[in-house]
């Protein structure tokens, strides 16, 4: 059954090519949904996908891209959004 999750990982997660790898990521575990910067200098994801590939992601979101420092990952169960593809939004 689908269902969406937000993410929000913080530390050193932006200029270190986490939304790109996050697309990836999301592409290859048949997720769609999006990923972006947030003001504060974390990163924000929206997820929608199957609960086995969703807890994936969020595993993956601990470690992220080889240069990411992830000092906290927080996840929250939303009501099911759908989406088309996986986009990374730009400000």
């Amino acid at each position: 059954m689908l269902q969406t999750i937000s993410i929000t990982v913080s530390g050193k997660v932006q200029g270190v090519f986490f939304r790109q790898s996050t697309k990836e990521t999301a592409l290859r575990l048949n997720i769609t949904g999006e990923v972006k910067n947030m003001n504060d200098g974390s990163v924000y994801i929206l997820a929608t996908g199957e609960k086995e590939q969703l807890e994936q992601l969020m595993e993956w979101c601990r470690q992220g891209p080889p240069k990411a420092m992830v000092a906290e990952v927080q996840f929250k169960n939303l009501p099911l959004q759908k989406f088309t593809h996986f986009n990374i939004l730009r400000f």
